[in-house]
Formats: C-alpha cells, structure tokens, sequence
C-alpha cells in the first residue's frame, strides 16, 4: 500500500465535530466548539488550567482507521479523565455554518494510554481527507467537565483499501459471477479520432492513461495504474462481442492471445455498480515484470489466470482457450502500450449507448453485493 500522507497542521479552528469517535470506551457528551463557546445548559464547568494537546501525531493510517497522539504539559495531566476528538471531513469543515454554534458532539473517548486508536467503518472514508483537533477533559463529581482549549488542528488523508480488503470485494464478486462463456477476442471502442491521433502522434501504438475515478472510492488503481481499457464481454446468442457501445462507433479487437497469455500476469482491481441490476469488475492484465505488474503485485490480489471466477486463458490441445464471467460487466485494463497492427479498427453497426459509461463513474454506497464494511 502506498504510504498515506504526512499530517500537518493549519491555523484556527472552526467547526465541532458530528462523527462518532470508537475507542476503548465511550462517553455521550455535550461539548463546547473548537472556539471555546459554551451554551447555557452544555454541563461543561467554568475553564481551569488543564494541559492543552500540542505536537499533534497522526500514524498507522489505514482506510478505516489511524492512531492518534500527542504531547502535553505534566501540570495537571493526572486530572485528565477524556479526550474530546474533533474529526471532520476536510471538504466538509464549513458544513454547520448555518447550523447552531453549540451542536453538540456526540461522543468522547476516555482518557488511556496514548497513541490512541480511532477507527470505524461508519465515519471514516477511504482516501479521504480529515481534520481533527484535541481537548484534554475533567469530569467532576457533579457531571460537568473542566476543559483545556483546543489544540491546533492537523490534517491526514485515510489510505487505500488493502490487499484485505480487495479480497473481501473480490470473494463477494465470485459470488455473482456465474457461469463461463467462450471468447477470443479483447476490444476497445473509441472515436474516430482517437485512433486518428493514435496513428499520427504515437506511431500506430494506443499508450497507457492513468485510470479514472470510477469504482469504489478506496481502490488502489483509481488515478494511479496506467493502463488500456478493454471489453472482453460476449453476447450469450452469438459468442461475439456486442454491436452497442457507450464509447464511440469504432472498435479496435485484438485477438485474446495476444494480449493475455502465459507470459502475463492477471490482477483483480475492484467491483462495483452504478445503482442499476448489473455490476463490473476491473481485473488488471500485466505483462510478467513490467512496471504495471510490479504495481499490481504490491496492491492487489492476483488470481490464477488459468482457475478463476472471471477471466481464464487455458491450453487444449495445443491451443489457447478463452472463457470470461457471464454475469458481470468485465472491464480489462493492459498496463503497456499495444500496437493497431496486432488487431483491427472497424466502425460498429450498434448504438452508442451513452447511460452505460463507466467514466468517473460513482460507485452506489448502499448496495448490499458489492460493498464491504469498510468505509466507502
């Protein structure tokens, strides 16, 4: 996993915090906001001298969770009973400036040996940008808290979905993979103009692109792997490719051997849908030792490319022989450049059906089969 970015700090704070803080125990309180504003009935006692949280540490960052700690003045530290966290969205820090100043925070973890752990699936987002900001606590025998001032805000970005992660996506997209159907050809449809452009300014060779940011946010791919989209998809009555496509009415195909073989390398990516019936899944196919397929060894699960749920290639009787999934939308990304010659382009004679791109496509949070329990 790609190391997730260093925290640093900012100047004042602004907004309390709405998200939920799980810890080795947890408290529901109301708080004072970042500024030091009370309301009448908050329960929070008059200031008193308590160590305020500086050198504010973020580490361990993963796509759910992160370990936060801090440095704080001796005097007064054995009066210290909680911590009260201010985690926000970073594009989201304005988001009460027409609510009430004194919305209350909703929970505070009590005070335990630092770095403390903060995690949960249900706030905190992959590749996602926070804010959060520390006050140290007291609470008296009456239930109020005397409290120090905030610290200084930091921000840190949560990482990428792990290996683990994606394996969790990939067992539950084995799930509704169905049955295998023959192919032989990989496709890419495009305008005109693009393979135009391709002739003329890259010598006849279609060049790798950095991946959008369609799927699920946390994919390690998205905006990173450099790669050629393809289809691969057949239709059930025919076993050739589709005449429709979203992506322009010039199709490039390619013979399946050509592009995976025993000499490359087959990754899953991520799997995903558009709030419609059907869903896709990214493999990744790398030549052996390439930099797409070091990328790929190190982010995601590689799948045997001769036994899997999705895409296999197999000899039988001298020749190679292609299957792929029937039940989901396949979409193969090749990590290095491929040359026309080795295929053709031809205009379809189908539709271009513009509702089943997939570009920058946004991945629904509430479907049940291709989400996992992580933040989305």
């Amino acid at each position: 996993m790609e190391a997730p970015r260093l925290a640093h700090t900012m100047s004042s704070p602004t907004s309390p915090c709405e998200e939920v803080i799980k810890n080795l125990s947890l408290e529901a309180i109301q708080l004072c906001d970042r500024d030091g504003n009370k309301s009448q009935d908050s329960g929070i006692a008059e200031m008193e001298e308590l160590p305020v949280p500086h050198n504010i540490k973020i580490s361990n960052i993963t796509c759910d969770s992160f370990k936060i700690s801090w440095d704080m003045d001796s005097k007064s530290k054995d009066r210290i009973t909680h911590y009260f966290i201010d985690l926000n969205k970073k594009e989201n820090k304005n988001s009460n400036k027409f609510k009430h100043k004194d919305v209350p925070t909703k929970l505070v973890a009590k005070a335990v040996p630092l770095p403390m752990t903060v995690r949960g699936h249900w706030f905190l987002s992959p590749r996602t940008e926070y804010t959060v900001a520390v006050q140290t606590a007291s609470k008296q025998v009456d239930g109020d808290y005397v409290v120090s001032e905030w610290s200084e805000i930091i921000e840190f970005c949560t990482a990428d979905y792990s290996k683990v992660h994606l394996t969790q996506l990939l067992e539950k997209a084995e799930v509704i993979a169905g049955r295998m159907l023959k192919l032989s050809v990989f496709y890419r449809n495009q305008h005109k103009e693009y393979f135009d452009y391709v002739r003329e300014h890259h010598g006849n060779a279609m060049q790798p692109s950095v991946k959008d940011n369609s799927g699920s946010h946390g994919s390690p791919i998205s905006g990173k792997l450099e790669g050629i989209f393809f289809s691969c998809n057949t239709e059930f009555n025919t076993g050739k490719p589709p005449q429709d496509s979203p992506y322009g009415r010039y199709r490039f195909e390619v013979a399946a051997e050509k592009l995976f073989n025993p000499n490359t390398n087959l990754y899953f990516g991520d799997f995903y849908c558009m709030y419609t019936a059907y869903h896709y899944v990214i493999l990744v196919v790398a030549p052996v030792g390439s930099p797409g397929d070091e990328f790929c060894k190190q982010r995601l699960p590689q799948l045997n490319i001769k036994e899997n749920k999705f895409l296999t290639c197999d000899e039988e009787d001298g020749v190679m022989v292609y299957h792929h999934a029937q039940d989901v939308i396949l979409e193969v990304i090749y990590t290095d450049p491929v040359d026309l010659s080795l295929g053709t382009v031809a205009e379809i004679t189908g539709h271009q059906l513009m509702s089943l791109s997939t570009a920058n496509a946004k991945k629904d949070p509430s479907c049940k089969t291709c989400n996992i329990s992580v933040g989305r």
